[in-house]
């Protein structure tokens, strides 16, 4: 049965307090609370509902009634995919699956109580929460931007409306005009994203703009797939993009979204579309739950259980995840571990050792794509990289159609594996 918002609140009304107790009298079944429905809470919250065959209650918190992909959204801005096609429902995580998915924000965790704070007014009680909120952005690592700026200089890095902004923005530009991507510092969500991004923006302008220019000011010393990148820039972008790291300057970068000027090192451009990519950390609600030491949560890979509270399990992007990157691939692999983890806990059911997986492919131009990706397996410190590959400099056509193609079939498989 399928528990929205409405009806949830009404449920707690009516029941005067039953859902603000952790202990509910004549509880049959566990519970599990999911908070955060993306590529690692609708995972989780699919696999533990599915595999415990109703054994295990299971709730999915979420704000948004339709999530967004923020994986291929670039492929969006190159005009190689509709938004719509991008977006996703909870319904047949509700239908098929039992899953109670509430539309509201998670405000809070108290731990002791075990229950989670909505902003609607209701606590959820839980056995085991499940955390996978993704990212939010570091105050102050762009000077002169933050979120009030947001509209003027998107980020784009949460996909839906921003993505959308950024692309109006781009087919707006004058003749001629400049793109000034400011890219974030290590680590951050889908590291070759912001490259992979400057393609598409690059072949937008390209079959639009040709004369226009791209500037990214780069805190980074090198950045993942560079190699293969450069060499697709150079093959169909010939002196459109122009990269400032930081022995140019690129890690000393401020912005005035007042006047669309940015100041990297001293020097000021006058820009006409501006993607401030800024610094990020753990979702907001990983650190008022107290899970967080610097920006990120740390999990024991073994199982992806908070090393700060045995009940709660952290996913994704939020976490200090060793060697993995931050990707929706990586949070998909680490939600059936935390799922098997928690039903082994809940229910007795066998907990086999862990595995993961992630690889990330990037689209430079028309069929030619690229990709990167790694074994990992966890010790008692980290998830540790076992073994890797990534696509080659030189690789004819073929090859990087047939990689292109290989990345369709899998956005389709994952979020199949997501939704359901």
């Amino acid at each position: 049965m399928t528990l929205n918002r409405r009806r949830f609140l009404g449920t707690t009304v009516a029941a005067a307090g039953v859902l603000s107790a952790p202990m509910v009298m004549g509880q049959a079944r566990p519970r599990v609370v999911v908070i955060g429905g993306g590529a690692g809470g609708a995972t989780a919250a699919r696999y533990v509902a599915k595999d415990s065959q109703g054994a295990i209650d299971v709730t999915l918190i979420e704000p948004t009634r339709r999530y967004y992909t923020c994986f291929f959204s670039n492929l969006y801005l190159g005009g190689f995919r509709e938004m719509e096609s991008l977006g996703h429902s909870y319904a047949t995580l509700a239908a098929e699956y039992g899953i109670n998915v509430v539309h509201d924000w998670a405000t809070g965790v108290d731990r002791d109580a075990k229950t989670v704070a909505l902003a609607g007014g209701a606590a959820v009680p839980y056995d085991r929460l499940i955390m996978s909120p993704g990212i939010d952005f570091v105050d102050g690592s762009v000077p002169g931007w933050d979120l009030s700026a947001q509209g003027v200089m998107p980020h784009a890095y949460k996909a839906g409306t921003q993505t959308e902004l950024l692309k109006r923005q781009i087919m707006a530009m004058p003749e001629g005009g400049t793109f000034v991507m400011i890219a974030p510092p290590n680590p951050y969500r889908c590291p070759p994203g912001p490259y992979e991004r400057i393609s598409m923006v690059a072949h937008l302008l390209k079959a639009n703009n040709p004369t226009a220019k791209i500037i990214i000011a780069d805190p980074k010393e090198k950045y993942s797939k560079q190699a293969l990148f450069e060499e697709g820039w150079n093959k169909h972008y010939g002196g459109m993009i122009e990269r400032l790291g930081p022995d140019f300057g690129g890690g000393n970068v401020s912005v005035n979204p007042a006047t669309m000027e940015v100041d990297i090192d001293g020097e000021v451009i006058k820009a006409d579309v501006v993607n401030v990519i800024p610094g990020q950390k753990a979702g907001a609600i990983c650190a008022a739950a107290g899970l967080t030491e610097g920006n990120w949560a740390p999990v024991d890979g073994h199982s992806m259980v908070s090393r700060m509270d045995e009940n709660v399990y952290i996913l994704g992007d939020a976490t200090d995840q060793g060697d993995m990157p931050k990707s929706g691939f990586s949070a998909n692999s680490q939600a059936k571990v935390a799922a098997m983890a928690v039903r082994g806990a809940l229910t007795g059911s066998r907990v086999f050792p862990a595995k993961y997986s992630n690889t990330c492919w990037s689209l430079i131009a028309t069929d030619d794509g690229v990709k990167v990706g790694a074994a990992y397996e966890p010790t008692d410190e980290k998830i540790a990289s076992v073994s890797s590959f990534v696509s080659q400099t030189g690789e004819d056509a073929a090859m990087r159609k047939t990689t292109f193609e290989e990345s369709i079939g899998w956005y389709s498989g994952i979020t199949s594996d997501m939704f359901g």
